[in-house]
């Protein structure tokens, strides 16, 4: 996790388990996150709470630079700021609880959070991290903003339950292009690792790491097929690190390589 905030970081971010709640800023060009379920668009401006506890993966266009400020709110420091400031979920005076489940979530347009942003600047250093001196009261400034604009987020923040037990086959059919390990699948399903595996085999009838290979290649194979997409183009997003791994794997299960198929089309 980076505790402290970025300013003007604008590498490509792929994909990642999300363990903290994040606060992310765009100040350049527009980024896409993906959460196995739906597309956000984040524009020059824009700002939103990320979920802990979800896979999500997001990125711009293809070379297009993008800069961005994100803060990553750990629960040791919420905790801490609950108890310093006598809050719980439900104690704010709210229009409604929290009701959205989106894993991107957007900030009602005020004021106050474009202004906050903009008077980070002078307590930055040559990279664009806050000076240690100022991070705690600057976390805390941004906290009791977002809690004021919008206080049913503290019904977000102040859960600190870890995921409950889901349908083990809709999750993966929906999250299997993540590349994340098998713990972290058992976590996010509300299972033990033992248990993960049991059930998983009791539904798929195979191991997770034959189920995830083979259903990620059988979507690249649908891919390149029907999609005219190129094995270098979708190998990262299905879940793949190597291309050469991807295209052995390819054809080991269909008997055809990638580049093959695609002249086929």
């Amino acid at each position: 996790m980076i505790k402290q905030p970025c300013l003007n970081e604008h590498e490509v971010l792929l994909e990642q388990f999300i363990p903290d709640h994040v606060f992310l800023y765009v100040t350049k060009g527009t980024i896409y996150g993906y959460d196995g379920s739906r597309t956000y668009t984040l524009q020059e401006g824009d700002y939103c709470v990320v979920r802990k506890n979800r896979l999500a993966r997001y990125n711009s266009e293809k070379g297009a630079a993008f800069h961005r400020i994100f803060f990553c709110f750990d629960e040791t420091f919420i905790r801490g700021f609950q108890e310093k400031y006598q809050l719980k979920a439900g104690s704010l005076k709210t229009p409604g609880n929290l009701k959205t489940n989106d894993t991107f979530i957007k900030i009602r347009d005020n004021d106050m959070v474009p202004a906050f942003i903009h008077s980070l600047l002078p307590y930055t250093d040559a990279t664009g991290r806050l000076l240690p001196a100022f991070e705690d009261v600057k976390y805390e400034e941004l906290m009791i903003l977002l809690l004021h604009v919008q206080p049913e987020l503290a019904d977000l923040f102040f859960d600190y339950a870890p995921p409950q037990k889901i349908n083990l086959e809709e999750f993966m059919q929906r999250n299997y292009k993540f590349n994340v390990n098998i713990t972290r699948f058992a976590y996010l399903t509300g299972r033990s690792l033992s248990a993960f595996k049991r059930d998983f085999k009791a539904i798929f009838h195979q191991s997770p790491n034959q189920w995830l290979i083979q259903r990620r290649l059988q979507e690249a194979y649908v891919l390149i097929e029907q999609g005219n997409k190129k094995a270098s183009e979708i190998y990262i997003e299905l879940g793949f690190e190597d291309l050469s791994h991807f295209s052995l794997a390819f054809k080991k299960l269909f008997g055809i390589r990638p580049t093959e198929l695609a002249k086929k089309g």
